[in-house]
C-alpha cells in the first residue's frame, strides 16, 4: 500500500496514551458499533460531512456534483447512494458547509507532519498514536509508518478493536509499537456480532497472545455503553475474562455523545443513543468489578 486514507490528524491529543500526541485517525472499520465516536471514519472511502447551519442554498454544489447526488430547497440534501466522495461540491461550498472526510497520504509526507511535534513529545513523554476507524484496516502502511517513526525515536501507540491478521500485525507492527490500547467491548461472541457486526473469537486470541507477549505495554479498555456493554451480566463476564488472561491494566471508558452530532453530518440522526454522557456515580459502579486491575484514566 502506497498512500493511506485518512480521515483526521488530531494534534496535542492527551487522552490516546502519554504526554501530549499526535493521533492519526485512519478511515476504515470492519465492526459497526452503534455508539462509535468517530462514525465519520467507518466507511473506507471518502465521505462528505453537511453542516446543515452554514448551508445557504445558493446551490453550487448542485452544479458541480458529477453524480447529481444533491438537492438544493433552501438548503442542501446528499443522495449518499449516489455520492462518490470526489469533492468537487467542498471546493465550491462558499460557506464551508460541506467538508470532505478521507484524504490518502504516503509515508514520508505523513511521517513529515507528525514530526512537527517532536518538541511536545519529547518535553511531555508523549508520541503518535495509531487511530481510527481502525488503523489495522490498512495494516501494510501502519507497519511502515510505525517503522519509520520508531528510527526517528518516537513513543508509539495504537488503538484497536482487535480484530486483524496476527502474523501480519505481529511481523510488521509490534515490532514499532511502544504501547497497544485494546478495546474488550462484549463477552459473548453471539452478541458481539448481533452489535458488531463481527463475533469476537478472532479479537479475544489476538488479546491473549499480546498479553504473552508484551504484558507490560497492554491496556485493555471497556467502553461502558448504556445498553449494550454496560450492563451487569457483561461486565461481570469481561472482568473474568481479563483475570483470566492475566491482563495487568485497564481502562474503563465512560459513555459520552461525542458520536452524535458527527453521525448526523454524515449519516442522520440515531435517536437510539442516549443524549447525555455517563456521570461519576455510574462510573464508579462499573469500576467496583475492575479492583484486580491497575485501572489507567482514559
Amino acid at each position: 500500500m502506497k498512500k493511506a486514507l485518512v480521515g483526521e490528524i488530531g494534534r496535542y491529543a492527551v487522552h490516546d496514551g502519554p504526554g501530549i500526541r499526535t493521533t492519526v485517525f485512519f478511515k476504515g472499520c470492519p465492526l459497526r458499533c452503534p455508539w462509535c465516536h468517530n462514525p465519520e471514519l467507518i466507511a473506507d472511502r471518502p465521505e462528505i460531512a453537511f453542516f446543515s447551519d452554514r448551508c445557504i442554498g445558493c446551490g453550487e454544489c448542485r452544479e458541480l456534483c458529477p453524480e447529481a447526488a444533491l438537492e438544493v430547497d433552501k438548503i442542501a440534501r446528499i443522495n449518499r447512494s449516489r455520492c462518490s466522495g470526489c469533492g468537487l461540491c467542498v471546493e465550491s461550498c462558499p460557506t464551508r458547509a460541506l467538508e470532505l472526510v478521507g484524504r490518502r497520504y504516503d509515508v514520508e509526507e505523513l511521517t513529515s507532519i507528525l514530526l512537527r511535534d517532536r518538541l511536545f513529545y519529547q518535553a511531555s513523554g508523549g508520541g503518535v498514536t495509531l487511530s481510527g476507524g481502525e488503523p489495522t484496516a490498512q495494516l501494510a502502511f501502519c507497519g511502515k509508518l510505525l517503522q519509520r517513526l520508531h528510527r526517528e525515536g518516537i513513543h508509539t501507540a495504537i488503538e484497536t478493536n482487535g480484530f486483524f491478521d496476527w502474523d501480519k500485525f505481529e511481523a510488521i507492527c509490534l515490532p514499532y509499537l511502544d504501547l497497544i490500547l485494546f478495546d474488550v467491548k462484549i463477552a459473548d461472541s453471539g452478541r458481539h456480532r448481533e452489535i458488531t457486526g463481527i463475533g469476537n473469537e478472532v479479537i479475544l486470541a489476538n488479546l491473549q497472545r499480546l498479553l504473552d507477549a508484551r504484558p507490560d505495554d497492554v491496556i485493555a479498555r471497556i467502553p461502558l455503553i448504556p445498553g449494550y456493554t454496560a450492563d451487569q451480566e457483561n461486565i461481570t463476564r469481561l472482568a473474568a475474562l481479563l483475570k483470566e488472561f492475566k491482563v495487568r491494566r485497564c481502562s474503563l471508558l465512560p459513555y459520552h455523545p461525542y458520536g452524535l452530532a458527527k453521525a448526523e453530518k454524515t449519516r442522520g440522526k440515531d435517536n437510539t443513543l442516549p443524549q447525555k454522557p455517563m456521570n461519576n456515580r455510574a462510573l464508579h459502579k462499573w469500576k467496583r468489578f475492575f479492583t484486580d486491575f491497575d485501572i489507567v484514566d482514559p
